[in-house]
């Protein structure tokens, strides 16, 4: 099923949601394939067609445990990564063709991952409150401990053009963090649960655009936060789909093609916002 609203390039709105399943994990895509992981889901990722959001195929992933909380892709070295929160380990996933996999094992119950200016993987340890940094083959180029207020588990990082790190923070910080290369916390929004502005509810996935904005899936809040890149200030992008959202879990911004994709942990959609350029509209 597809849902179109308005293609209008001049004017953002959602322009697809893949139908209700269970919980979504992960999203991501590359070319003509967007990639989607479930819970649970048995050792396989959803293969989707770009154009028309319909299911394609299923890539097996021999080894990949239940819990799965972050995809990414890396267009250079043409792969698929897939963090086992399971089995403490990443899953490489070759899309050349072969669809050959490899794994490595990382700090305790690995979340969001992504795939960094220099190509190389970035991964989050919920449990140990790490950042590290992986070659495409395995190798560990860094292992920062995030020195985050009262334990605070990370959900996902990003990579910030000035060296800096964004990370999502959950239970009980409920915040959004900048870290240096030290681990070190420069500067944070949040801080409290709650539904007003300052404050959030299980925020996971993170997105940025091309000016250094920030785009926050604050989960329990089932809504989209839009941080500036000093996380000085902060509005909502209201998103207009039947329901509303439903606890969005998972975020990707394909920058060359302007689009956004919003995994749905409850509600178990994925929503398609297309000719989105950055993220300074408050409506679409």
């Amino acid at each position: 099923m597809l849902y179109f609203v308005d293609t209008t390039p001049s004017q953002p709105a959602v322009t697809h949601v893949i139908p209700k399943g269970n919980k979504v994990c992960g999203v991501t895509s590359l070319g003509d394939d967007v990639f989607v992981v479930r819970y649970p889901i048995s050792q396989q990722i959803e293969v989707y067609d770009a154009a028309t959001c319909t299911l394609q195929r299923r890539l097996a992933v021999p080894g990949l445990g239940s819990h799965t909380y972050g995809l990414a892709v890396c267009p250079v070295n043409k792969c698929l990564y897939a963090s086992d929160w399971n089995n403490s380990s990443i899953h490489r996933v070759e899309l050349s063709g072969s669809n050959a996999v490899m794994k490595w094992s990382v700090a305790r119950q690995p979340a969001g991952l992504t795939v960094n200016r220099a190509q190389n993987l970035l991964v989050v340890s919920y449990s140990e409150s790490k950042l590290q940094e992986f070659t495409t083959g395995g190798t560990l180029l860094q292992n920062i401990q995030l020195q985050l207020d009262t334990a605070g588990h990370p959900g996902h990082a990003i990579d910030m053009a000035n060296g800096q790190f964004v990370v999502s923070c959950q239970s009980p910080q409920n915040d959004v963090c900048l870290v240096d290369t030290t681990g070190a916390v420069v500067r944070s929004y949040g801080g409290q649960t709650g539904s007003q502005m300052m404050k959030m509810y299980y925020p996971a996935g993170l997105a940025v655009d091309k000016h250094g904005n920030i785009l926050v899936a604050d989960g329990g809040n089932n809504r989209l936060l839009v941080l500036d890149s000093s996380l000085s200030s902060a509005h909502e992008m209201s998103v207009s789909v039947d329901g509303g959202l439903m606890g969005p879990c998972s975020l990707w911004y394909d920058k060359s093609r302007g689009r956004l994709y919003i995994g749905e942990h409850q509600g178990g959609r994925v929503i398609v916002i297309d000719h989105l350029k950055d993220f300074t509209a408050s409506h679409v």
